[in-house]
């Protein structure tokens, strides 16, 4: 039973809140991602009916390897009227379900649905937290044999572990697209109902941060001053900054990624590099939301917007918006030592091949 009255005051302030959000700018970049991301062959998808689709669309949104989130409607009865107006009548048998796109050379199905069922009930019908009917049934939905495979063994585990298991698992029959005021609604209206707790939906995406980190650690401080020069050490542990125009980084515009120096983890694309005049290397986006971790620094008597890298925690650089020279007004001011630059040519041997998709 969701609240009308937050409905309305989205309706009323969607445009405001859209512009003046930071989470919105996260999520306009999310799309852009996306868009450059449909030719790549590890993309997948799953969809869940978990209760109300305004908190599992944001908790799938913050995994690592998640590319997209979309709210909407799965598995009715009718293909008609598939709307929220009619669903929520609870007479269609359609279910709030999120399509979940994620990259499988990040994540995996079973870190997905790991998530999922830290969130959910399994164990009652028609009903999530404070949400009751028909259209808040729990559900996973898959439309492919390998993920059927996989979704029936990891359900299997559970049905031994869990009594009355009662989340519906089957094939994809229907998904309709929510309205746009549904989409991206916690990033829109920061606060508003969510029936999964915030602390919870951090608390898991930081988890699926650490398990992506098997793939990418930050070594101890020894064999960090073994393997980064003085300058390196300062900028990635110490949030040092180099002086500007000294990188080699800063004016180079040659076909690749660049990656933590410190763990291997991508970050920016050369695509995304732009001329700038600042003097540091600078990006108008990352490659996707999970590159990099943004936070508020106060140092020097300012207040500015830290860049992070999400698995070693290097000290990147700063974020800004209304950059006359960046094509979408957002600079990534990032120091050199804080990259290692891998070209095309070498990103197979590198072990980045899976993201040559990029460029095509």
């Amino acid at each position: 039973m969701k609240r009308t009255s937050a409905i309305l005051l989205l309706l009323i302030f969607a445009a405001v809140s859209l512009s003046a959000s930071p989470n919105a700018e996260k999520s306009m970049a999310k799309k852009e991602f996306n868009m450059k991301s449909t030719e790549n062959v590890n993309l997948k998808k799953i969809h869940l009916a978990g209760g109300c689709f305004w908190g599992m669309e944001k908790l799938m949104e913050e995994l690592y390897g998640v590319t997209d989130a979309e709210s909407g409607y799965a598995n009715g009865d009718s293909e008609k009227n598939a709307n929220y107006r009619t669903v929520s009548t609870g007479t269609t048998g359609f279910r709030e379900t999120v399509k979940v796109t994620y990259d499988d050379s990040r994540t995996s199905l079973n870190n997905i649905l790991d998530a999922y069922f830290a969130v959910i009930d399994p164990t009652i019908t028609n009903r999530q937290g404070h949400d009751i009917g028909t259209q808040y049934q729990t559900g996973i939905f898959y439309h492919d044999e390998n993920s059927k495979k996989i979704v029936e063994a990891y359900v299997a585990r559970k049905k031994k572990e869990i009594p009355n298991f009662a989340v519906e698992v089957g094939a994809l029959k229907n998904f309709y697209c929510a309205e746009e005021y549904h989409q991206n609604y916690l990033d829109r209206n920061p606060g508003g109902y969510c029936h999964i707790p915030m602390a919870k939906i951090e608390m898991l995406a930081d988890e699926s941060r650490k398990k992506a980190g098997e793939s990418f650690t930050k070594p101890d401080d020894a064999e960090l001053k073994s393997m980064l020069t003085p300058l390196q050490f300062e900028v990635t542990q110490n949030s040092a900054t180099e002086r500007p125009f000294t990188s080699s980084l800063w004016n180079s515009f040659e076909k690749g990624i660049y990656v933590d120096i410190v763990s291997g983890e991508p970050l920016f694309s050369s695509l995304d590099k732009y001329e700038s005049s600042c003097g540091w290397p600078s990006f108008s986006s990352a490659i996707d939301k999970d590159a990099v971790v943004r936070k508020d620094d106060y140092s020097h008597f300012m207040l500015r917007t830290e860049v992070r890298s999400t698995i070693a925690d290097s000290h990147l650089g700063h974020v800004f918006t209304q950059d006359s020279e960046s094509p979408n007004g957002v600079r990534y001011c990032i120091n050199g030592a804080s990259l290692r630059f891998i070209p095309y040519d070498e990103m197979d041997k590198e072990g980045y091949g899976h993201l040559k998709y990029l460029f095509e």
